[in-house]
């Protein structure tokens, strides 16, 4: 007799083999748009799902104090490599530095001036008031833990970014005797990634899960709030490269801005479709060399520091999706939980490691250095998610031209 448990087994693999061939953007965008369906015709089977949403935010929240612990420290190692020191390295870190802090404080300008998060309905949940605001000399000393263990455990991004700091400068200062922990640094990064890709797998079921109750709770409404966000993310790019990237090659680099941008198009099409600033690496070399007339040794010096933390597509969207979230969550931020958001978002853009979503886990650091509690970010992040790769990819546009442009600055300077 034929060995049906055997084909059943091979039907079930080769359905994941076929399900696993999609990219997860188009398998995400498959469940929001049957999320929206259900939602509208069947409310009942998606209420029934709902769990399925929770469970999928708890996998994110439970993920967040790892990677801006790990993430940040091992950045921050990663600069011990010689190569990346001395007077060029000083330049590109000051210069990355700059245009980090005006892309968050671009970010934020715009969140304020649009609202997009007003009116956005995330749940039933009421408005979240917070308690009064700390003097600064408690914030500052808020940011130093007395037990790290402690802070860990209860969530305290400012105190474990300051700790993932410190960790990343004691670890390159080491020298020789810090290799070690550098490469265990490298090494848990990669499995936090690994980790994170697990977790990303099951994001079609819990967008299914979220988008559905959504629908079904408020309608087709819901997505305004979305159109909002996705116009301050492409007004925030075009901004940024206007407002930042052209004074600075035109000051700095002594270069026409005209120029400049037209040398671009190669190496911002490659960030466009692949969101990702490493994988534009080698087309950005490219542009610098032959289109820029950048020496290849200060490029190759430069712009692979670029892709590791000149993020200002990310900073940008950090700054814009935390004024999002605290108008979404019905609070209004006062200038001290301004301040708190910028030098926060700078850290964490800082920090990014190349994840997919992870402008959203580093948006739970800056919510929680606020006091949002972490379930209420995950209600925000929940309904960012399912847009989250066409965003991505097109601040990545502004990270690609960041690169270019300190690497410009710096190669004119030297």
């Amino acid at each position: 007799m034929p060995n049906t448990s055997a084909g059943k087994d091979t039907t079930a693999m080769v359905i994941v083999k076929r399900w696993l061939a999609w990219p997860l953007w188009l398998r995400v965008l498959g469940a929001l748009l049957l999320g929206v369906l259900l939602g509208l015709t069947a409310p009942g089977f998606v209420g029934g799902i709902a769990f399925v949403g929770d469970l999928f935010m708890r996998l994110i929240r439970m993920l967040v104090v790892p990677v801006v612990l790990i993430s940040i420290a091992s950045g921050v190692a990663a600069m011990a490599d010689p190569r990346r020191l001395g007077a060029v390295g000083a330049r590109t870190l000051g210069l990355f530095a700059l245009t980090t802090i005006c892309a968050v404080s671009l970010g934020m300008a715009i969140g304020l001036v649009l609202h997009p998060g007003v009116g956005a309905k995330l749940g039933q949940l009421p408005p979240h008031a917070l308690g009064p605001t700390p003097s600064l000399g408690e914030q500052l000393l808020a940011i130093v833990p007395t037990n790290i263990l402690a802070a860990l455990a209860q969530g305290d991004m400012l105190a474990i970014i300051f700790f993932s700091v410190l960790l990343g400068l004691a670890t390159m200062t080491a020298g020789r005797q810090g290799r070690a922990m550098a490469h265990g640094l490298r090494s848990a990064n990669a499995v936090l990634f690994q980790m994170v890709r697990l977790v990303m797998e099951v994001t079609p079921f819990g967008v299914l899960a979220l988008i559905g109750n959504a629908v079904a709770k408020f309608g087709v409404a819901v997505f305004a709030n979305m159109g909002w966000l996705a116009a301050g993310v492409m007004l925030g790019v075009v901004a940024q490269m206007l407002l930042v990237h052209a004074p600075l090659v035109a000051t700095l680099g002594r270069m026409s801005p005209s120029r400049f941008f037209r040398a671009l198009p190669e190496a911002l099409l490659v960030a466009f479709s692949t969101a990702s600033s490493a994988a534009t690496l080698p087309a950005a070399l490219k542009v610098a060399h032959e289109g820029l007339g950048v020496d290849p040794a200060v490029a190759s010096t430069v712009l692979p520091i670029g892709a590791s933390i000149g993020k200002d597509g990310t900073a940008m969207y950090v700054g814009l999706l935390s004024l999002f979230a605290l108008q979404a969550l019905g609070i209004t931020p006062d200038l001290p939980m301004l301040a708190i958001v910028l030098l926060t978002g700078v850290l964490a853009a800082f920090g990014t490691a190349p994840i997919p979503a992870a402008s959203l886990f580093m948006l739970s650091a800056v919510m929680s250095a606020v006091g949002v509690p972490p379930e209420r970010c995950a209600l925000v992040v929940g309904f960012v998610l399912p847009f989250d790769r066409l965003l991505d990819m097109t601040r990545t546009v502004a990270s690609a031209s960041a690169n270019l442009a300190v690497t410009t600055a710096v190669a004119r300077s030297q």
